[in-house]
């Protein structure tokens, strides 16, 4: 079976599974290159309201390919780079359902998700002192947000795996799940979002993520230009209305 994405589209949800099973699912080149564009259709689907990512079988990711890695060091580590970034750029909410190893490349699409569940057993690691490689700003920035100073430093530094108990505790996980509830959990929480308002969750998206870089003139000028979408929309009165008449509400923003 040649490396390569998986994409099912269903009840709203889109799965993206990284498939390299002969190799723990390591990404290739070419699985790094397929990602960004791939993000960008699932992104204009409007019957796509949140995408989960995971791995084949019983393995998340293992990071990239290192037979590939050691000829092309400095493409793969752009490559991870722009995947890492369309990942975290994709418009709706994201979700790593983790099981096995989640280390290296693999931790740094984890970390690109908005949320991440692991199955009781996983592994994580940021592996690049094993390597002698540069660890990207950008990769850097997001998992100190996840976790902090401190413990980014220590898992930099170390490149040790940690296990969900540790990752749980700094922020790295969101959810541990007892084995064989991961696919469960996963179903409910996506059927979750697809009940709520992907308005919200776009806004909610983008000024979180901008709460960091974004000087609080421009986040709040953000913030006013999604009221006013709101507004237009006509999905606050909608989510009015259905409260007062205690039914599901009917929220129809993006049209189309």
């Amino acid at each position: 079976m040649e490396p390569g994405l998986k994409t099912h589209v269903s009840d709203g949800t889109a799965t993206v599974t990284l498939s390299n099973p002969a190799k723990r699912n390591a990404m290739t080149g070419q699985m790094w290159r397929e990602l960004p564009p791939l993000l960008e259709r699932l992104a204009d689907d409007h019957a796509v309201r949140s995408l989960v990512l995971t791995g084949e079988g019983g393995t998340f990711c293992a990071g990239a390919d290192i037979g590939a890695l050691r000829e092309t060091a400095g493409e793969s580590q752009g490559l991870a780079v722009a995947a890492e970034e369309a990942l975290a750029a994709f418009p709706k909410p994201t979700l790593a359902a983790v099981r096995g190893y989640c280390v290296g490349g693999g931790c740094q699409l984890a970390a690109a998700c908005d949320l991440r569940f692991a199955e009781e057993g996983a592994l994580f690691g940021v592996t690049p002192a094993k390597l002698a490689i540069a660890y990207p700003a950008s990769a850097t920035r997001r998992l100190v947000r996840l976790v902090g100073g401190s413990a980014a430093k220590y898992l930099l530094f170390s490149a040790e795996l940690i296990d969900c108990a540790r990752a749980l505790r700094t922020g790295l996980v969101d959810e541990v799940l007892p084995e064989g509830e991961l696919g469960k959990r996963v179903a409910e929480f996506t059927a979750v979002l697809a009940g709520r308002s992907l308005l919200t969750q776009t806004a909610a998206k983008e000024l979180v993520d901008g709460a960091w870089d974004v000087p609080a003139g421009e986040a709040d000028e953000r913030g006013a230009h999604w009221a006013a979408v709101a507004h237009a929309s006509g999905d606050t009165a909608e989510g009015a209305t259905a409260f007062l008449e205690r039914r599901a509400p009917r929220f129809t923003w993006p049209a189309g």
